[in-house]
């Protein structure tokens, strides 16, 4: 089945700062949900209206790369979020990012490839069905979700261009238009968003492009219509709205390990025995939960993934 479209995004009504104190009962009207994957510090929300999940999309391929927990109220996801791009309040991406066209939509693909080129995001969808994956994500700020997405494997996406033996890193890019993201007006950050991978992690089965979550196409404020998902990794590594990709041989910079690196390294793998300078990484709140739980290597997926770090100073390359 291919990804659907959706005809319109509906808004969702800003959230009040009580949300992290919701009761886990709150969490169970999202028991329906399909699909999966992660959270990060560049999401967003809409405005203020009555949020209603979408119906499960029929006929989506299931993924073994998923968790059994219990997922993220519809509502939770889609109006708390941070996407810097529309401000910096938590409520900002709801109010501001309905400004965003994703259609037409392209993305450019370059360097170290035999084919580079312009792909439109439809065309891009057309040859692959959604597949269905849940994942955790465990965000800087001591809170995480867990949120279905529907996604492509970024691999299959790569493969298309034919990466050289020269691509060592994938280099991706935001969007820059101040008009539609009145955040980049500001000087919170050095626009547009950049982020990256090397090419052993973003060809790993578990990253995606997702396109969407909860059986829909993706609200403009959780990166629509395109957007990266590494679930082993911090949220911030998760590069929304994205309108350039780019095989690299060198490490390519990202926006927050070059505005604050001591903070935020290039990997972001979490890592609860390395703390941020200004909290600890051990513990972590999900969404709608009092209780706090421990954060556990690589968000939960250290089998998968831990390989990819043999030799690897973890405390130093964070």
């Amino acid at each position: 089945m291919l990804i659907r479209r959706a005809d319109s995004i509906e808004s969702s009504e800003i959230t009040s700062p009580d949300l992290f104190l919701r009761r886990r009962e709150f969490l169970r009207g999202a028991g329906w949900a399909v699909a999966g994957a992660a959270l990060a510090p560049t999401l967003a929300c809409g405005a203020e209206e009555d949020v209603h999940p979408p119906a499960p999309a029929a006929g989506v391929t299931a993924n073994p790369f998923r968790t059994d927990e219990e997922t993220t109220a519809f509502e939770d996801a889609t109006r708390y979020n941070n996407f810097y791009e529309f401000g910096t309040d938590k409520t900002d991406p709801q109010r501001y990012a309905g400004s965003l066209r994703t259609r037409p939509w392209s993305v450019a693909v370059s360097g170290e490839i035999g084919k580079p080129g312009m792909i439109d995001l439809d065309d891009l969808l057309r040859p692959h069905t959604a597949e269905e994956r849940i994942y955790r994500l465990r965000c800087v700020e001591a809170w995480s979700m867990v949120i279905p997405w529907l996604g492509i494997p970024l691999g299959e996406i790569i493969k298309r261009f034919e990466p050289t033996s020269g691509a060592k890193y994938v280099a991706f890019k935001t969007l820059l238009d101040p008009e539609q993201m009145p955040g980049q007006r500001s000087r919170t950050l050095d626009w547009p968003y950049v982020e990256g991978l090397r090419i052993d992690e973003a060809m790993h089965p578990l990253t995606i492009l997702a396109t969407g979550m909860y059986g829909q196409e993706l609200p403009n404020q959780n990166g629509a219509p395109l957007r990266l998902v590494v679930p082993w990794k911090y949220g911030f590594k998760s590069i929304k709205s994205i309108v350039e990709i780019r095989l690299t041989r060198g490490e390519p910079p990202t926006s927050w390990n070059s505005q604050t690196p001591r903070e935020y390294g290039f990997f972001a793998n979490v890592n609860p025995d390395v703390d941020h300078p200004r909290w600890s990484q051990k513990r972590e709140r999900r969404i709608g939960e009092f209780r706090k739980r421990p954060t556990l290597p690589f968000n939960g997926y250290a089998d998968q993934v831990a390989h990819l770090y043999q030799g690897i100073d973890l405390r130093k390359h964070f």
